[in-house]
């Protein structure tokens, strides 16, 4: 038998460790993230809070 190692990403929104999601750039973002967002209305206090946190989306990630 096989064994599968999965690997845990670190959300670019939530910041928590999770194992499905997507890759935007250099971000990676959880399907619960992902969820919430789409569904989030323009005048909801939590847009802004994505959309700072999406303003990071094309910076790479620091390896030191």
């Amino acid at each position: 038998m096989e064994e599968r190692i999965v690997e845990l990403e670190c959300c670019g929104i939530c910041e928590e460790k999770k194992h499905r999601g997507i890759h935007l750039y250099h971000m990676f973002i959880c399907t619960d993230c992902e969820y919430n967002m789409i569904h989030t209305e323009p005048r909801e206090e939590k847009y802004n809070y994505y959309l700072q946190k999406l303003k990071n989306i094309n910076q790479p990630t620091l390896f030191s």
